[in-house]
């Protein structure tokens, strides 16, 4: 075998040195000369460099090379999808606080963001005048309804007392203050805003003595005893997730933790730039340790495929454009196989097409096989076309010779050079005697 290789070697050396020379000498070669060398069978040097032969190893060879061998199996690939995410709110879980009348922030009772806030619990006291005015209307026909003899004007004075209770219940008037106005006929001059749901002010916009307008956002409150992971999956990977599935997540600010999750949400596109699509998870924080913005690493287990030909993952060779395996045959030889390989797991790879289950497989060294299986292909190749040449040479009477370039070089004119002038031969060598 050491022998073979040298001498496969050197003649790779020879060749791609005398092509560099004959490159160098020729520059750019016409059309016509390229044409007039057709005929010449190069097929076998050709045949040698893009195929495999088979390949006997002796047990103390593979042995020295590390070649072992591995059984192709039939079974289910467990895959397990990893992606990196970071944790944010659960958007269900967010309530924002929006006045709906114009006024004016006479006492702020939160003020700074971070504060924990239970629901109902008082914000802020807003001075409005049109709050004021509708008070008043509700107090006025409470009296009215009271005061109105049965008939017409009861039923008119209840009709007044309707709308301005609704009016008051569209501001977020709590009911309770809207019975207390209708008793006593005492008007508050403030209206207080309550948190809408409990949880952490994230977001505060105002300050006391800020005048506000409908529809403006004051302050936002986050439940964060439950919050989502948005990762970032491959979209080879994407048929393996779905909706409901279990995962677990791990975060590089608790070390040695690990938290379930859950998939809520497949996001129905693909980012262009990344080639991944994003999935929701949700996990409980019942304590608060995961906060929005933190990174996670996310796995999931896929579920569990039809039974399929599984080989160790180095036993494929994978050129660019085919896979190769190479197979143990009965008496012994290593025969190269060309495979389609499908999903990989972990140090196994399926094979779609090209194995059998009980087939015997180069599990480890494989590349050093592929290397002694194309040598003694090239060798073979090399071969043919030495076999080729001693039995029969090679027939130019097909060729045009005209069609060779011809010779552009200018003779050189000797008419003008005194040849008298020339130093005598001193070599000692003297010219025979006529």
């Amino acid at each position: 075998m050491k022998t073979r290789t040298q001498i496969a070697l050197a003649t790779l050396l020879v060749l791609a040195a005398a092509a560099l020379v004959g490159w160098q000498l020729q520059g750019e070669a016409p059309a016509q000369a390229t044409d007039a060398m057709e005929g010449h069978d190069h097929s076998a040097m050709a045949a040698g460099a893009d195929t495999q032969s088979p390949v006997r190893l002796s047990p103390d060879d593979a042995r020295r090379i590390g070649v072992t061998f591995a059984t192709a199996e039939l079974r289910s690939l467990e895959v397990v999808v990893e992606a990196l995410g970071a944790v944010g709110y659960d958007e269900t879980r967010l309530a924002a606080v929006n006045p709906k009348i114009e006024g004016w922030i006479e006492e702020l009772h939160v003020d700074f963001t971070g504060a924990t806030v239970a629901e109902g619990h008082p914000l802020m006291d807003v001075y409005s005048p049109m709050l004021v005015s509708a008070q008043e209307e509700l107090s006025l026909a409470a009296r009215l309804l009271r005061d109105a003899p049965a008939g017409r004007a009861e039923e008119t004075a209840r009709t007044l007392l309707e709308s301005a209770r609704r009016r008051l219940s569209y501001w977020d008037v709590p009911d309770d203050e809207i019975a207390r106005i209708e008793e006593s006929g005492t008007v508050s001059r403030t209206l207080t805003l309550r948190a809408p749901a409990g949880g952490i002010v994230v977001e505060k916009n105002v300050v006391q003595g800020d005048r506000i307008v409908p529809g403006m956002t004051l302050f936002r409150v986050a439940d964060l005893s439950r919050v989502w992971i948005e990762a970032d999956v491959f979209e080879k990977d994407l048929a393996l997730v779905a909706e409901g599935q279990r995962a677990v997540a791990t975060f590089e600010a608790l070390p040695g933790r690990t938290f379930e999750a859950r998939v809520t949400y497949v996001y129905p596109t693909v980012s262009m730039e990344s080639r991944t699509g994003r999935v929701r998870l949700e996990l409980r924080n019942p304590r608060g340790e995961l906060k929005p913005g933190m990174y996670a690493r996310v796995r999931l287990d896929a579920p569990a495929r039809t039974p399929e030909v599984v080989v160790p993952r180095a036993a494929v060779l994978s050129t660019g454009t085919r896979s190769l395996v190479f197979v143990r045959a009965a008496d012994g030889e290593l025969v190269p196989r060309e495979v389609v390989a499908g999903r990989s797991a972990g140090a196994h790879v399926a094979i779609l097409e090209g194995l059998s289950a009980g087939d015997r497989v180069v599990a480890s060294a494989a590349f050093l096989v592929d290397a002694e299986s194309s040598l003694g292909a090239l060798t073979a190749g090399m071969d043919a076309m030495e076999s080729s040449g001693d039995d029969a040479p090679v027939d130019h009477s097909e060729h045009d010779m005209g069609a060779m370039p011809p010779d552009t070089t200018p003779a050189v004119d000797h008419s003008g050079h005194d040849m008298g002038a020339m130093p005598p031969d001193t070599s000692g060598t003297s010219a025979p005697r006529r």
